[in-house]
């Protein structure tokens, strides 16, 4: 056990929530419930868990085809796991079983219309009575694109992310994100918070003065409004994605309130911090609070030899090592805890956790990490708002249409 240190700044924590865990092999491990995976309950369970934690918020992950072992294509593997329920309609689903924790689903912009997922994420802030937030996500995938047929891309390879031709693909589909979250954004505003009068005895409703045309004009979308949703609970639900180059940092920079990141150790870490902070500055944002979270796959057990031959273990039942986008941590709590602190200090503000396997690594997490950061002063010992935006410090944004006072 490692000696108690002075109190740090407190983390902010998240854990991102995907099929049986994060590793391919995990829905065949004792923990997992792979005859659940479609059912409403593993999926309250889970998030009924990470409250019980103390967590900020979970995120639901999403996609428009069917997992796969290959990053770009499908493949035709039978022994993983394949197949999902929609992200928005699982988190809509546990919203009324929980009360504090942030439900935060993944949207794929590329192929979806920002009225609907303005309406969709709307409603999910008032039926979780404002804890909704939005993971926007991007898709250059040709498989994808057949499913709609509005659109094709060139077939990539993740060895040619650094060619011209899918760095200006790339670029185009962040700028189309950039727009879509402003659509979207403008549309949670369409509505003055006291544009329903609900007044029985006088007869009106609404004041129709109260509800605004967007008339948004962009390269890639032209929408009118109003929404049909009366401005969220929280004016604003938290924005998120998911960002690893220059390209996505810009979006997090201009457009978001969290990003997630993925270094390597801190010195990555710190300079991923200063390319955000720059650009945020660049879009004139320089003043908001944007928040940058650091993903981690993570392994947890009592003894750091156990955490690596799980994972061992689990890598042998694929026939392959387990690469991520992110860091793959395996150890203890308290050595994960040690991690954490330290990319802290390099500029993280909070982090987003991918448990290995959600039978048992989100326990870990909740019943292991989460008591030793409170241990050493870095995590709250109860939740101290009722709004994701209250547990993450983030004001309640001003309308931008209503008329100032």
């Amino acid at each position: 056990m490692s000696a108690p240190h002075s109190s740090p700044a407190p983390i902010h924590l998240a854990v991102a929530l995907d099929g049986a865990g994060w590793h391919p092999a995990a829905w065949r491990e004792p923990q997992a419930r792979p005859r659940d995976l479609l059912t409403a309950g593993y999926w309250a369970d889970l998030v009924t868990e990470a409250e019980r934690g103390l967590l900020d918020f979970v995120t639901f992950e999403d996609a428009l085809s069917l997992q796969s072992s290959h990053f770009t294509e499908p493949d035709e593997r039978t022994d993983q796991v394949r197949g999902r329920l929609d992200a928005v309609l699982i988190a809509a689903r546990v919203a009324p079983l929980t009360h504090h924790i942030g439900l935060v689903p993944t949207v794929v912009t590329t192929h979806t219309e920002p009225f609907h997922t303005s309406k969709a994420v709307a409603t999910l802030d008032y039926v979780s009575a404002g804890r909704a937030g939005l993971r926007v996500q991007v898709s250059a995938r040709q498989h994808e694109a057949a499913h709609f047929g509005r659109r094709t891309f060139p077939r990539l390879r993740i060895e040619d992310l650094d060619a011209p031709e899918v760095r200006e693909v790339t670029a185009e589909l962040f700028e189309e994100a950039a727009d879509y979250v402003e659509v979207v954004r403008r549309l949670w505003d369409s509505w003055e918070d006291d544009a329903e009068i609900r007044d029985a005895a006088t007869g009106r409703f609404v004041d129709r003065d109260k509800l605004h045309y967007i008339d948004f004009e962009g390269r890639h979308f032209s929408v009118k409004g109003p929404s049909i949703t009366p401005r969220p609970p929280q004016g604003q639900p938290v924005v998120s994605a998911l960002a690893h180059r220059s390209v996505p940092f810009h979006l997090v920079a201009g457009a978001a309130d969290i990003g997630y990141v993925t270094p390597h150790d801190a010195t990555h870490a710190g300079a991923i911090v200063d390319e955000i902070r720059a650009a945020q500055a660049a879009a004139g944002r320089a003043e908001d609070l944007v928040h940058v979270f650091g993903d981690l796959v993570v392994f947890l057990d009592d003894d750091p030899a156990a955490a690596a031959a799980r994972l061992a273990r689990l890598d042998g039942l694929t026939g392959y090592a387990y690469t991520s986008d992110a860091k793959v941590f395996t150890g203890t709590p308290v050595q994960l805890a040690d991690l954490l602190l330290q990319w802290q200090r390099a500029g993280l503000s909070g982090f987003r956790l991918r448990p290995g396997v959600l039978g048992h690594d989100l326990r870990a997490i909740t019943r292991g990490l989460v008591p030793e950061l409170q241990r050493r002063g870095a995590f709250r010992r109860a939740y101290e708002a009722d709004t994701l935006r209250g547990l993450l410090g983030l004001p309640r944004p001003a309308n931008r249409y209503a008329a100032a006072v």
